[in-house]
C-alpha cells in the first residue's frame, strides 16, 4: 500500500537540462522525503500536503495549480494537442524553452510528466502542450487481475479512448482462470488483446479451441516477455500486479526486454 503511494522518480527525458529552479528532480526529492516521513510515522495524512493545489493564475514552483482543459485536438495517430484555460487574460510567463510539470489522474493512476508548452510565450488566457498517448501492457498473476479490470473497463467504456492494451494473465491451470465471461467480452474490443500463461498446463490440446491461439503453457519467462513486448504496436507503459516474487521477476524480464523501471507501475 505504501509502495503505491511512493513518488515516481523522473526519467532523464523529463528533465529539460535548462537549470530550472526547482528542477523536476528537486520536486521529486522533496516529495520522496515527505513520503518517507509519512511512512515512518504510518500517517498517510502527512501526504496530503503534496495534493494541495493553488487557485492562483501564476504558477507556483512549490505547489500544483489546477487548470481546466478547454479542448483536445488529435494531430496524429497517437499525438494530441491539449489546450488549458488560464483565468482572465493571464499568461504563464515562462522563459524561452522552460518546461512545466503536469500532474493528473489517468485510468486511476497518478501520472506526472514534464512538457514545454507549444503556445506562444505571450499567449493570454491559455497554454497548449503536445501529449503522445502510448500503449498499456498489463501483467497480472492470479488475483493481481483485480486492479486491471477497472482500467480496462474505463477504456472500453469510452468510445474516444484509443489506448491499445495487452493483458497477460498468469494462472496455474485453465480451470483456475477468473472471470472468463468478462475477459472474453473485453477481448472482443479492437484495442484489447488478452494472453493467458498457464504454468501447470502441459498441452494446449486440452484447452477449448478459443483459448489455444492466445495461451502459453509454462511460466512467463524472459523469452516470452520479449516476444510479448515485440508484439506491441509501440513502446508500452507496464502495469504489474502479483506476488513480490512475481513483481521482481517481471521487473527483471522487462529490463531485459528494453523496458526500464520508469515505464512501469507496480500495484
Amino acid at each position: 500500500d505504501w509502495l503505491a503511494l511512493k513518488p515516481q522518480e523522473p526519467s532523464s527525458s523529463q528533465c529539460c537540462g535548462g537549470g530550472c529552479k526547482p528542477c523536476i528532480y528537486d520536486v521529486y526529492e522533496k516529495e520522496l522525503a515527505q513520503w518517507e516521513r509519512a511512512k515512518a510515522k504510518r500517517d498517510k495524512s502527512l501526504l496530503m500536503e503534496k495534493k494541495e493545489q493553488s487557485n492562483n493564475s501564476e504558477l507556483n514552483p512549490d505547489t500544483f495549480t489546477a487548470f481546466n482543459i478547454s479542448s483536445v485536438e488529435q494531430l496524429t495517430e497517437d499525438t494530441y494537442q491539449y489546450r488549458f484555460e488560464l483565468p482572465g487574460n493571464s499568461s504563464l510567463r515562462l522563459s524561452l524553452g522552460q518546461h512545466i510539470v503536469l500532474r493528473g489522474v489517468v485510468n486511476g493512476l497518478e501520472v506526472q510528466r514534464a512538457y514545454t508548452p507549444i503556445s506562444p510565450g505571450n499567449a493570454e488566457g491559455y497554454f497548449e502542450v503536445l501529449i503522445k498517448h502510448g500503449e498499456l501492457l498489463m501483467l497480472a498473476s492470479g488475483t493481481g487481475l483485480a486492479p486491471m479490470l477497472p482500467i480496462l473497463q474505463s477504456i472500453t467504456d469510452d468510445e474516444e479512448d484509443e489506448t491499445f492494451v495487452t493483458l497477460v494473465c498468469c494462472f496455474p491451470t485453465y480451470d483456475k482462470i477468473y472471470l472468463k465471461p468478462l475477459l472474453r467480452d473485453l477481448a472482443r474490443f479492437w484495442n484489447i488483446r488478452i494472453f493467458y500463461v498457464l504454468s501447470q498446463e502441459t498441452s494446449l490440446e486440452k484447452l477449448p479451441w478459443s483459448y489455444q491461439e492466445n495461451t502459453y503453457t509454462g511460466r512467463l519467462d524472459e523469452d516470452l516477455m520479449k516476444t510479448i513486448i515485440n508484439s506491441c504496436r509501440r513502446r508500452p507503459f507496464v502495469l504489474i500486479c502479483g506476488s513480490s516474487a512475481f513483481s521482481e521477476d517481471m521487473s527483471r524480464y522487462l529490463k531485459a526486454g528494453g523496458i526500464e523501471e520508469d515505464s512501469c507501475f507496480f500495484f
